[in-house]
């Protein structure tokens, strides 16, 4: 059986995924690794725990699968790692897309008078969340580092870059035009690098990979004592964009992972937000390289982690659903997830998480339930930014750890009043870099994919759930934060 394999790597996990031709799982392998946080709003992965995690998954798909036609690559998007080149060893530690540590480094530059010059290159705000700050502050932080990249002799890379150097043990230095367009280095309308944005955030071009289309045969590895073509490459959220079969403008997808990106397609169309959304390259597949209006919500998985690791709630994230209100009254209870900050539709670097109106009777329940409340509240806030940028949703296609909890689902269908419609896999980041790859290796045509139909679950709004009234308790509480971190 001729297989496409997939590896989806993670914030916090790795999965490699071998699928048939139909996309069905034939073998998946998932190892988890920890996040580092050295400091307030820092957070950072080892560069070695990272690659383990993908040797440890990638080996046992590939003992078990013999006959693989290609394999594609999905990644955490914005966080970064540079590396000598020669060595290939990393100078730093892999700065994550949730660490804040340059928020200053972005203030500076907007008061400098930038912002709207990066803006209308590369569709992002100027936020921490992005890579350039990133790169800077590794240059400026570590010792001879600024000398050693004006000297040409280190790399830089997203995740996908960084994965392709290593498991090629240094011969393939690319990225794609997904994971480019999320550095604030991009030219979104060019395609290429820009030496403008270089200047501002003083990063030679010598550190830059080659930006290929996100089903470009990017090469060859060899592992296990076989060689494997790459012949897709594309950032998560994009991925799961093509995963949801999102190809015609208008369509539109959520993932809830760590994060949620609510992502849609604008095809030729490239719409700078006036409502706080990014605009980006949705994916680079078929000669086609459309658009996409994306909102960016930090805390997600990571709020149910939090409650179960931390919290000690529940063992396991799946029991969070015994902790859910079914009809999402959290008592007067409010939460903002700001962990690390909080993004669209408001980017403020500096807010921190905080709960309001906890009394002697509150229990696990009505805290759980308010951490659910706030991630729905956040998706409420994008969707009107949405709007406000004249897109109108009419229902919404979700995917992601979170999907699997019904109530959350039902509850999210009940509060934006509209459909939730949830595929029966919801592998979509992994389904989409196979399908990337599979292009990239004419095994099937998109035509093909936008006949295929798949399966899926149905939530529909219930009449009475929504209170309209506690909505703007909630934003209330986040308006005081805001104020109180402006």
């Amino acid at each position: 059986m001729s297989l496409l394999v997939a590896i989806d790597q993670g914030t916090t996990s790795t999965r490699t995924v071998a699928f048939d031709r139909d996309l069905n799982v034939i073998h998946s392998e998932q190892k988890e690794y920890s996040l580092k946080y050295p400091n307030d709003g820092w957070v950072e992965i080892e560069p070695d725990e990272l690659m383990a995690s993908v040797h440890n998954t990638l080996d046992p798909v590939l003992e078990a699968c013999s006959d693989i036609v290609a394999l594609g690559i999905t990644n955490q998007r914005e966080t970064t790692l540079v590396w000598d080149a020669s060595t290939g060893e990393p100078i730093y530690n892999a700065i994550v897309w949730q660490d804040r540590r340059t928020a200053e480094d972005c203030m500076k530059l907007k008061k400098d008078g930038y912002e709207e010059i990066i803006r209308n290159k590369t569709g992002l705000l100027l936020d921490p969340y992005f890579s350039a700050t990133k790169i800077s502050w590794i240059l400026d932080n570590v010792d001879g580092a600024r000398q050693k990249a004006t000297n040409g002799e280190l790399r830089f890379g997203t995740v996908d870059t960084y994965l392709l150097w290593q498991l090629s043990e240094g011969v393939i230095y690319k990225t794609d035009v997904t994971n480019a367009s999320r550095t604030n280095l991009f030219n979104i309308h060019s395609k290429l690098w820009d030496q403008e944005l270089l200047d501002i955030f003083n990063i030679p071009s010598s550190m830059l990979p080659e930006v290929h289309s996100s089903d470009a045969m990017f090469g060859e590895i060899s592992r296990k004592n076989r060689k494997i073509n790459i012949s897709g490459v594309i950032g998560d959220q994009q991925s799961a964009l093509v995963g949801q079969r999102c190809f015609e403008s208008g369509q539109m997808k959520a993932t809830f992972g760590t994060g949620c990106f609510l992502m849609v397609n604008t095809g030729d169309q490239s719409n700078l937000s006036t409502s706080g959304l990014l605009n980006t390259i949705g994916y680079g597949i078929s000669n086609q390289i459309p658009y996409a209006l994306e909102g960016s919500i930090f805390s997600a998985g990571t709020i149910i982690q939090w409650l179960r690791d931390e919290m000690k709630f529940f063992s396991d994230s799946s029991q969070s659903i015994d902790f859910l209100c079914e009809r999402g009254d959290s008592k007067d209870i409010f939460f903002i997830p700001g962990f690390t900050g909080i993004g669209a539709p408001h980017w403020n670097s500096e807010i921190r998480a905080a709960f309001y109106g906890i009394t002697r009777d509150t229990s696990q329940k009505d805290i759980t339930t308010a951490a659910f409340k706030a991630l729905i509240y956040q998706v409420i806030d994008i969707k009107d930014a949405l709007e406000n940028d004249g897109i109108e949703i009419k229902n919404l296609s979700i995917d992601g750890g979170m999907a699997s909890n019904g109530m959350f689902c039902q509850l999210l269908s009940d509060y934006l009043n509209h459909e939730v419609s949830v595929p029966s896999s919801l592998e979509s980041t992994a389904i989409g870099a196979a399908i990337t790859a599979g292009l990239g290796a004419n095994y099937f045509s998109i035509n093909e994919l936008q006949e295929s139909e798949g399966n899926f679950e149905v939530f529909k709004p219930r009449a009475g759930i929504f209170d309209a009234e506690d909505l703007k308790k909630w934003r209330k509480f986040l308006g005081v934060l805001l104020e109180a971190y402006n």
